[in-house]
């Protein structure tokens, strides 16, 4: 909100507002004394205020930031809204239409001036040029560049270009210290740092404003774990590569993302390997959209450093984006007595997760739920 001050000069007690009206009328009395004698006069001043068309005419007008009264009535007669922009100022000062707020508004040439002041002096007749879009806990970096093309008109392909700009990435880190030189591991720079959630955005974004603005919000929530993070034994990237392969197995589970936490420290501190099948799962670019969850399971095989069957350790980086739960997760992995080092998901019946301390449970497990 900002507020015309070109004629005020002190601020007055409220009991002397009327001398500032008697003072402007008085002053527009011999404005139009000059303009015309008499009757004339006021006759000119009544005219310019009345509509500029009888008929129904919509204007889209744009009101900038920091504008006055004077420079918001010169601007609506610039694009023919009123008739004459200093009477308008004269009439907005007498009336009190002071606040001005910035945005744009759809205005009609059959308003008169004080249906055009009245309109422009409530932001909630602006119109409202923000889109929504929501990044939900397990979508891809190239699912969420989709989401994203879907609402600003700018196409994915630029979004995930941004996303692997390691120039640009580099010009942005000092701002965002959950973006450490481990992120270059990743295929995709930004994959598992884009934070779920419900973005409110506007229309006309860039694709650096909109990514700046994700990372605000995952900035915000490593702000609520960095003194854990400090203390973990595992790096940052680490944190959110583990706390991705856990949302993607247990899913919005959080009683399951704790014990599948503790089954994966439990295989990197014995040097298992993972043997996840989702980290396959990223290394073929599965179709997550499909139920042929098989795809995963049969090529174990693929070599690909995000082939935690084939390669001991976590993989180069994310292969998700977590959330708050997953990442609380990590940090805090739940240990069983006995140790878990396995687990399967019942996954033709009600989805259970299934643990087990030893191999020959863990198969019984499958033999039972799974029928192999």
């Amino acid at each position: 909100m900002t507020y015309d001050t070109e004629e005020l000069k002190t601020v007055r007690p409220k009991k002397k507002k009327k001398k500032k009206h008697v003072f402007l009328w008085i002053f527009l009395v011999i404005l139009l004394a000059a303009a015309g004698a008499g009757g004339g006069a006021y006759l000119y001043y009544s005219n310019a205020l009345k509509p500029v068309k009888a008929e129904s005419e919509e204007v889209i007008v744009e009101i900038p930031e920091s504008s006055t009264v004077r420079s918001v009535t010169s601007l609506l007669a610039d694009q023919g809204v009123i008739r004459d922009g200093q009477m308008a100022y004269y009439f907005a000062r007498i009336n009190d239409f002071n606040n001005i707020y910035p945005g744009k508004y759809a205005l009609d040439k059959s308003w008169n001036v004080e249906e055009v002041l009245t309109y422009l002096g409530s932001p909630a007749n602006a119109i409202n040029e923000d889109v929504r879009v929501t990044i939900i806990e397990g979508d891809w970096a190239k699912h969420i560049a989709v989401k994203l093309a879907e609402v600003t008109g700018i196409s994915a392909d630029e979004y995930m270009a941004l996303w692997k700009n390691r120039d640009w990435i580099e010009s942005i880190r000092p701002s965002y210290p959950f973006l450490t030189d481990e992120i270059y591991q990743s295929d995709i720079y930004l994959e598992g740092y884009l934070a779920p959630d419900t973005y409110q955005l506007k229309k006309d974004s860039t694709a650096e404003e909109v990514t700046l603005r994700i990372l605000d919000q995952t900035n915000a929530v490593y702000q609520e774990f960095a003194a854990d993070m400090a203390e973990s034994e595992l790096s940052i990237h680490e944190i959110y590569t583990l706390a991705s392969i856990i949302q993607y197995e247990a899913g919005g589970s959080e009683p399951d993302q704790r014990l599948i936490s503790g089954v994966f420290m439990n295989r990197l501190h014995y040097g298992w390997n993972l043997q996840s099948s989702v980290t396959v799962c990223y290394a073929i670019d599965y179709d997550k959209d499909s139920d042929n969850w098989q795809s995963c399971e049969i090529n174990v095989d693929v070599d690909s450093p995000y082939n935690t069957y084939m390669y001991p350790g976590l993989t180069p980086g994310p292969i998700e984006n977590p959330g708050r739960a997953q990442i609380y997760a990590a940090l805090h992995p739940e240990y069983t007595d006995p140790l878990y080092f396995f687990f399967m998901a019942d996954v033709y019946g009600d989805g259970t997760i299934y643990y087990a301390a030893t191999e020959d449970e863990h198969y019984a497990n499958v033999a039972k739920y799974l029928g192999g």
